[in-house]
């Protein structure tokens, strides 16, 4: 069987979300299944000891580099298009979910979420129009669909009219490098980023959707209820950083107990979160939300948001918050700084809720969402 893989957003040091979905299933699913012959489709060169794959991945460059509406057009709609119906393949496996019209072999797209539908508010005007125009195309021409989450699930289908029995849930997984780091190393991270104080964290590009704001507003309402000098760590690039959201951090009493620590790589992040007392994880819209697992790995406390995808991946490890409630997050805050008992009790289910996932369960289910693309 040959297979041929839109692999367009692994970008080194990049890859967060869909990135990190499709090289974590692929690395697995390529070694499991050496009888099958994969193409990895970039939109740029990428150097051959990039990525570590094995003798059956090959990989291929198709102009131009997609990174705007218009090269996403030229790239999807017809240079893709054209290499795929030259080359006869058996599958092509669209790991962020967008999809050629016309093909001649079958398509499985993973839309991992629905965000610009919801809230495109967030999102620049030519992205915006142009996932908004191509989306439901895009649904409408795959073969099947997979996705994330049971909420996402029902979402696209009921979003894009599609059949439920042609959407698969296949769930991320969290890293193996995510883990309990030694006392050792928690006390010396504290003594280096907090002066040896503790501190909840943020873990995530900075993006509107996210609710750094509220967050903010949130810790700021923390600390006027407590006489601890506990730090709120933000890990994430500022990829977006409003002006709502610079005043919001300079109009803040407390705006020096916040670190801005920019992006960090996944060993940092691990010692980071297990010296934590809690992920403090509020978006408004997640379509999974890996920072929850990454953080039951970690043995971390988790306080998170009660809506979209978030109550489904925590169930009962987390606090749950209403995102867009400053005194329900500064309340769970609260909780977990002064109630060690109920910190210790979900950090036990978070041992146990992380049980249920991994980059393993999830290349398997979405190997069997291929055999059944490929057999349907």
């Amino acid at each position: 069987m040959k297979i041929a893989v839109n692999t367009r957003l692994l970008v080194p040091n990049k890859m967060d979300g869909i990135a990190r979905f499709s090289y974590e299933t692929l690395q697995l699913i390529t070694r499991v299944h050496p009888e099958v012959q994969f193409t990895f489709i970039f939109d740029r060169k990428v150097e051959g000891n990039t990525f570590k794959f094995p003798e059956n991945v090959s990989f291929v460059t198709l102009g131009p580099p997609a990174r705007h509406p218009v090269l996403w057009f030229i790239w999807f709609e017809m240079s893709l298009k054209r290499y795929l119906n030259k080359n006869r393949f058996d599958l092509f496996l669209s790991s962020e979910g967008w999809v050629p019209p016309k093909l001649n072999c079958k398509s499985l797209a993973v839309i991992h979420d629905l965000n610009f539908e919801h809230h495109p508010e967030h999102i620049i005007w030519s992205h915006r129009k142009y996932l908004q125009h191509f989306f439901p195309k895009f649904a409408k021409r795959a073969s099947r669909i997979a996705t994330v989450s049971e909420y996402s699930k029902k979402d696209i289908a009921s979003s894009y009219k599609i059949p439920s029995s042609q959407i698969d849930v296949v769930y991320n997984g969290a890293n193996d490098v995510f883990k309990p780091a030694s006392v050792e190393k928690q006390l010396h991270f504290k003594e280096r980023y907090t002066s040896k104080h503790d501190f909840f964290i943020f873990i995530g590009t900075i993006h509107p959707r996210k609710n750094l704001e509220h967050l903010l507003l949130a810790f700021e309402d923390f600390k006027t209820r407590t006489t601890k000098k506990t730090k709120l760590l933000i890990a994430g690039n500022k990829k977006w950083w409003p002006s709502k959201l610079e005043q919001t951090y300079q109009s803040m009493k407390f705006k020096k107990d916040v670190n801005f620590m920019g992006r960090l790589s996944d060993e940092e992040l691990s010692v980071a979160l297990s010296s934590a007392l809690a992920l403090t994880y509020l978006p408004y819209f997640e379509g999974f939300g890996i920072p929850i697992l990454e953080a039951f790995q970690t043995e971390t406390a988790v306080i998170t948001s009660n809506v979209t995808s978030m109550p489904e991946v925590a169930a009962d490890a987390a606090i749950l918050c209403n995102p867009k409630e400053v005194s329900e997050i500064a309340d769970a805050m609260e909780v977990i700084a002064n109630q060690p008992e109920k910190r210790a009790s979900l950090i036990e289910k978070g041992k146990r809720r992380k049980q249920d996932f991994s980059w393993e369960n999830s290349a398997n289910l979405l190997w069997n969402s291929i055999e059944k693309t490929v057999k349907n």
